[in-house]
């Protein structure tokens, strides 16, 4: 029965030889060890802080994009209603010469009629007179009594007469 139960010596030399380790690895081993744990622990710790301020930032980056999102948006509206104000000015301009040069361009076929109207008009002017002419001419070439006969010598020389 000795082996399952120790014997008072073996305890107490068990015991020393114990406390001298715990005594060696407390001296050697366990600050290195609670200084390593407290190390990795602040660096946790700063890493955590970093990675907070990180986080921060990015939200912070965040709401920086969006109002440099909200100011591009402004600016193309802007840009958009100037191209379209622009277009309008230009349209407005174009039509306000094409309606000149429509004026224009009728006035002058105003005026060309009215100078080939009066061109005609004297054309025909200038014929009727010739015509008279040369109907008085033959009228007084020959005299006539009665109203008759002078009448069928118009006629005649109106016959003979080309119409230009």
């Amino acid at each position: 029965m000795e082996l399952v139960q120790p014997g008072l010596g073996l305890i107490f030399w068990m015991s020393i030889a114990f406390l001298v380790v715990w005594g060696i690895l407390g001296k050697m081993a366990w600050k290195p060890i609670l200084n390593a744990i407290k190390e990795r622990e602040n660096t946790i710790k700063n890493a955590l802080d970093s990675s907070d301020k990180a986080k921060a930032e990015v939200d912070a980056l965040k709401g920086e994009i969006e109002e440099m999102k909200k100011e591009a948006r402004a600016e193309r509206e802007k840009i958009l209603q100037e191209a379209k104000v622009n277009a309008d000015k230009l349209l407005s301009d174009k039509q306000a010469q094409a309606e000149k040069e429509y004026a224009k361009i009728v006035e002058q076929a105003q005026e060309d009629i009215i100078s080939e109207k009066n061109a005609a008009l004297a054309e025909v002017r200038n014929q009727v007179v010739q015509f008279s002419l040369e109907i008085a001419e033959k009228l007084i070439e020959k005299e006539l009594a009665d109203k008759k006969a002078q009448e069928n010598l118009v006629d005649s020389h109106l016959k003979d007469l080309k119409l230009n």
